[in-house]
């Protein structure tokens, strides 16, 4: 099938292929660990699980990488406030954000590289690009020639000579040039620190990636994607160094997710305004908060309020019940076999989700799926073949969106008891099925 993407790199919709057949390479820049992630943070958490989950689908072998930074001042800080190691800290945090990518149903992905595991490859890469001139030392800090490369601002679309110095750039004194970034940084406080040819200290966070990225995947790969506040100037001096040396963008396709704000206004840590993702999940179901994450388009910024938690919990609720009562139906009957798909539903979910991962049109598909099987599991006659394929047509489509119906199968036992139930319910003995019912729910079993 066709498969189109919205590249960050070019501002447009282009075909997507892979570099290697059947093969995706995809990195996504992971958190900070020095507190709990938002459902800012957390967005692109769920989004590029569910771009992973897609390609899983489609028969790709895919080797998702995102990084935990594991180093840094902020982390510092907080170590020293709670009394704890910088290596505790984040482990601490590290801890809690698996927690929350295990409560919105996200796989495992190939690899969670830290940063203090690759301070040597860091370092060969900082003294590369001295070598080669594109970086220079002053004292012990050693910051990227930003106007040795003719390729910077092509993902942020700026000129060199228009961007203000300040709010996003870091200024030192000692730079030939205000918009150099650094890439090693002399450190005199209490944090851990590492000998290098150029002192004591940390390397800088843009250069992280492109050297765990280039290790772990041998090279160019197909995706790189995060937060769409990334793409300057965290990503744009990703890709000035990974050209500098090697002569290409990191990626050939670059994906950027929209922003979550909170009551209209920027979410963020600094102005105090977020919304804890465990805190989410902690008190709606993970399902809903998931649904609530995906069915905006993954480009356009959310404005989160807590009402829109509503209609997500009311139409998981659906979903689930409806997923409950074809997967009974069959259960009952002995009738679960393996079957083919719904061709003509199972082609338009995977042709939305291939067209930019248009999450919102896969939905509406599924929503019909939805429809379908209630209007079947009415009927006194029921097709159980087709009742089979659109159990395994809307496991697919789960599956990919990463919504998991929560039940259990029956055994001998409770089938036989929710048979009875039925059954005394057919007979119109409602005394003995509100009893048989008040059994079932004690055992817990969701019909």
């Amino acid at each position: 099938m066709e498969i189109k993407v919205y590249n960050s790199l070019t501002n447009s919709i282009e075909p997507f292929k892979t570099i290697k057949p059947n093969e995706l390479s995809m990195y996504v820049c992971g958190p900070t660990v020095y507190n709990d992630i938002h459902i800012g943070n957390a967005r692109p958490v769920v989004f590029f699980d569910t771009v992973a989950r897609f390609f899983k689908t489609l028969g790709y072998n895919v080797k998702y990488v995102s990084n935990f930074t594991d180093i840094d001042d902020k982390i510092i800080k907080k170590a020293k406030e709670e009394g704890l190691t910088e290596k505790e800290l984040a482990e601490k945090y590290i801890e809690r954000y698996l927690k929350v990518c295990k409560d919105f149903n996200c796989e495992e992905v190939y690899n969670h590289p830290r940063v203090t595991e690759w301070i040597k490859e860091i370092t060969q890469f900082i003294e590369d690009l001295v070598k080669h001139n594109y970086a220079y030392q002053v004292g012990d800090n050693v910051y990227f020639r930003v106007h040795s490369s003719d390729k910077y601002g092509i993902l942020s679309n700026q000129k060199l000579d228009d961007l203000e110095v300040g709010s996003r750039i870091d200024v030192e004194t000692d730079k030939e040039d205000p918009r150099d970034f650094v890439l090693w940084k002399l450190t005199s406080d209490e944090g851990i620190k590492w000998d290098t040819p150029f002192g004591k200290g940390r390397p800088g966070w843009h250069t992280e990636c492109c050297v765990m990225i280039d290790k772990i995947f041998g090279g160019q790969i197909d995706i790189h994607g995060g937060g769409n506040d990334l793409k300057f100037p965290h990503h744009e001096n990703e890709i000035a160094q990974v050209y500098a040396l090697h002569n290409h963008y990191i990626a050939n396709y670059w994906i950027h997710n929209g922003r979550i704000d909170f009551n209209n206004e920027k979410m963020s840590k600094s102005l105090g305004n977020t919304v804890g993702a465990q805190k989410l999940l902690d008190e709606y179901n993970h399902n809903a908060c998931r649904l609530m994450l995906i069915q905006s388009n993954y480009r356009q910024n959310i404005n989160f309020t807590y009402e829109l938690m509503t209609p997500a919990v009311n139409d998981w609720e659906k979903m689930e019940r409806t997923y409950i009562s074809l997967y009974r139906n069959l259960e009952l009957s002995n009738s679960i076999k393996e079957c083919g798909y719904v061709e003509k539903y199972r082609e338009e979910f995977l042709s939305e989700m291939g067209n930019d991962f248009n999450t919102p049109n896969a939905i509406t598909v599924l929503y019909q799926v939805l429809k379908d099987i209630n209007v079947i599991l009415r009927q006194k006659e029921k097709d159980i073949d087709l009742l089979n394929k659109y159990l395994k047509t809307l496991d697919e489509m789960f599956y990919v969106l990463g919504l998991v119906p929560k039940f259990n199968k029956l055994n001998a036992e409770e089938k036989e008891l929710v048979q009875k139930w039925q059954k005394a319910r057919n007979d119109r003995d409602f005394a003995l099925a509100d009893e048989l019912r008040k059994t079932i729910t004690e055992k817990g079993i969701v019909l």
